[in-house]
């Protein structure tokens, strides 16, 4: 329980309203989308970078850990509470500060919705890339926190691709700008880079300036059908190695469609079906149809059943279904996901897709995989009931199979979704040791007394 005195030191900065302590709020920041929680000792909801100074300039003064909170809709544990911790949720902080169109440039808060930025850049023709699957409520600040992605990262990459600069404070209390506002920058060390994907282990994030591009004139696209996975993973390469990239292709195996037959949403899908990619263009309108055929071209192959076209709005939404319906589906055959989202070289996509099924046949736990295959990052998804003891140490040492699987392929334990506290116990296989001890460098560097979200991305040393 937080000291009286600390508390009052904090509604002082920040007013009663947002320095809360109330057993409602303490429980309704206790976790994210982990199934896990820890109450913490305050939640604070700062209105303004210094805001943020001073909170954290308070908690070096009383050796109090600090937890960054966007919309806690992330599945890693990221924004978990510590005991004894004080959540930052930057809700409050949620002003676009300017847009730049003519300089294709936006700058934000971290409390900002992802969709929004997307939706003020398309007032200008312009357009903001990443497209995380929780962008209509998730937070930009969560987004840098973990290089957040989406089925246009094959095409146009991940957040960390799109950030031209930010405002920081680091853990010590002290205001960094890093970056700036062109595209074309060499006069400091990267380090916007650097923070994002931190999982705000470094410094907390105030500000962001982030690139826009132009949106596409146009979008088209394909469904796939093929009679299994091999099929499938042999046509992602072919399309990886042709000249036109898509702006999407994402992959369902066997296990997936099985899962939208039962819940009644694989009408339309041929007989016989046991994977589909989901493939998409964009550009000018009068070159995507240019980019369909050549994308058609790369696609066919042995084992194909099927391909479906769309131009239209309605059309393109109706070709989306099965795939739409899919997170719905999955619940049907366990109410627990344990969802993994490791990313191997494309190449090698066909052999996880292959040791996947192979994990789950030997552990016996259903598994249904999907995910961004133009990047090789694949939705792994263990579906188990948390009340089953068994099951779960079934689930548990599968989970650990899968990791030296994709480490075995030279893949890495995430592509988009980040470490928080569920993978931090897995970073060691992954990183040598020399690896781990300049990250912790940085991070004394950054954070001298490890007051921001410990527990999170780094593994105990």
């Amino acid at each position: 329980m937080l000291n009286t005195a600390i508390l009052s030191e904090l509604q002082a900065l920040l007013g009663v309203e947002r320095a809360r302590a109330d057993a409602e709020t303490l429980a309704l920041y206790a976790s994210d989308e982990t199934p896990k929680s820890c109450l913490p000792d305050a939640v604070l909801f700062p209105a303004s970078h210094a805001d943020v100074v001073a909170i954290v300039r308070l908690a070096n003064r009383h050796r109090l850990a600090l937890v960054a909170r966007g919309a806690g809709s992330g599945n890693v544990g990221g924004a978990m509470p510590v005991t004894g911790s004080l959540v930052i949720s930057f809700e409050c902080m949620n002003r676009v500060v300017e847009f730049d169109p003519a300089n294709r440039l936006v700058v934000v808060e971290p409390g900002v919705v992802t969709d929004d930025i997307d939706a003020i850049a398309a007032t200008a023709g312009l357009m903001y890339a990443p497209d995380p699957g929780s962008g209509a409520y998730c937070r930009i600040g969560g987004n840098l926190a973990m290089n957040a992605a989406g089925p246009r990262c094959v095409k146009y990459g991940a957040t960390r691709d799109h950030v031209l600069g930010l405002r920081a404070v680091t853990g010590d209390g002290r205001e960094i700008r890093v970056g700036g506002r062109t595209t074309k920058y060499a006069t400091a060390y990267d380090l916007s880079r650097l923070l994002v994907g931190s999982e705000g282990t470094l410094a907390l994030i105030t500000e962001a300036t982030l690139k826009l591009i132009p949106a596409p004139e146009s979008i088209a696209t394909l469904r796939v059908c093929y009679a299994g996975n091999a099929a499938a993973c042999a046509a992602v390469s072919r399309v990886m190695t042709q000249p036109v990239v898509p702006s999407a292709l994402e992959f369902m195996d066997r296990h997936a469609i099985e899962a939208i037959r039962e819940y009644g949403a694989a009408e339309g899908l041929p007989a016989g079906t046991q994977a589909v990619l989901m493939v998409e263009a964009d550009g000018a309108a009068a070159d995507v149809p240019r980019q369909i055929a050549a994308l058609k071209t790369a696609l066919t192959g042995e084992g194909l059943l099927e391909i479906q076209s769309g131009f239209t709005a309605a059309d393109i939404a109706d070709l989306w279904i099965a795939r739409k319906s899919l997170s719905h589906a999955v619940k049907k055959i366990a109410p627990l996901k344990i969802n993994e989202d490791v990313v191997v070289p494309v190449a090698r996509l066909a052999n996880l897709v292959n040791a996947v099924d192979a994990l789950g046949k030997r552990h016996g736990v259903p598994i249904v995989s999907f995910g961004h295959a133009g990047n090789g990052n694949l939705h792994v998804n263990l579906m188990v009931h948390a009340d089953d003891a068994e099951e779960m140490a079934r689930a548990q040492a599968c989970r650990d199979a899968l990791i030296e699987a994709v480490l075995g392929l030279g893949g890495s334990l995430s592509g988009e979704h980040g470490i928080g506290s569920e993978k931090r116990g897995y970073v060691g296989r992954e990183l040598d040791a020399s690896t781990l001890t300049m990250m912790r460098d940085v991070k004394q560097l950054f954070d001298p007394l490890g007051l921001l979200n410990p527990g999170k991305k780094l593994p105990d040393a």
